[in-house]
């Protein structure tokens, strides 16, 4: 249980000072640092076991009747609690309607080496993918879709962003997520047995002609310039989603999506 919470009234407070600096990476980085802000976010995040190393709250601003038991929780845990006046907790907040809720938690930070997966495993790789929101989105698609990780190969943008977090709705806790690099990535696979199967716009196959139901990771690649050459000449399977407009690509998320669901389809039992 942690101590008695402070409460902070003043907007120079230095802690409070230090959360705003947060919301630069370098300054993240050097503290192994991850702002969850928001009640679903960081419900997820104690909820997965992942340690709140401090929760500032502000009871003024929740939007609902279940935030003082998830504040006892995160004290339960021995998280520091720093109750704030409105005024601070806005201008500690990384959203523009805040919750009243934001945890300080460690970073995530996995390698190959720690996933731990299932005899059938789904995985969903994304490489270069430059843009917080997608990275998120393909997260909360993952954890929907009930894949079993998600390996970041040649990160552009950082998985510990807070837009990552918030994209997510707290799923950056519930799906399993590594970084490493793609000729890593690539040995990977194969030494697990697990087929790639590359999403291109230019392949000849369609993603429903090709069976999923075996061990299978889905890649796919940057928003401007889809999956790298090396990505295309290991992947043992090369398919496309029709596209019936003047539009010749989707958002890499919205592809994601589209990919997923035909494993769960093609792995759901029969009516």
């Amino acid at each position: 249980m942690s101590a008695s919470p402070q409460l902070v009234s003043s907007l120079q407070n230095a802690g409070i000072k230090e959360v705003v600096k947060l919301r630069q990476r370098s300054h993240r980085d050097e503290h192994a640092l991850l702002i969850v802000e928001g009640y679903r976010e960081v419900k997820r995040a104690l909820d997965n076991q992942i340690p709140i190393l401090k929760l500032f709250y502000c009871p003024e601003l929740y939007q609902g009747e279940n935030e003082p038991a998830l504040v006892a929780g995160c004290a339960e845990k021995g998280a520091q609690l720093i109750e704030c006046t409105p005024p601070v907790f806005r201008k500690i907040a990384y959203r523009d309607r805040p919750e009243g809720l934001l945890a300080l938690c460690p970073q995530i930070r996995r390698t190959l080496a720690d996933l731990r997966l299932p005899p059938r495993p789904f995985i969903v790789v994304a490489e270069h993918i430059e843009k917080p929101g997608n990275l998120g989105t393909m997260l909360r698609t993952a954890d929907a879709a009930g894949a079993d990780a998600l390996i970041v190969c040649d990160r552009c943008t950082d998985i510990n962003n807070p837009n990552v977090v918030r994209a997510s709705i707290g799923t950056l806790f519930t799906v399993p997520l590594a970084e490493a690099g793609t000729p890593e990535t690539i040995a990977w696979l194969r030494r697990q047995g697990i087929r790639s199967v590359a999403a291109s716009p230019h392949a000849s196959k369609l993603y429903t002609a090709l069976d999923m139901t075996g061990p299978i990771a889905i890649i796919v690649g940057a928003e401007q310039f889809g999956l790298s050459p090396e990505w295309m000449a290991a992947a043992d399977e090369q398919v496309r989603i029709p596209m019936h407009g003047q539009a010749d690509s989707l958002n890499v998320a919205a592809a994601a999506t589209i990919l997923l669901y035909e494993v769960v389809r093609q792995r759901s039992p029969a009516p």
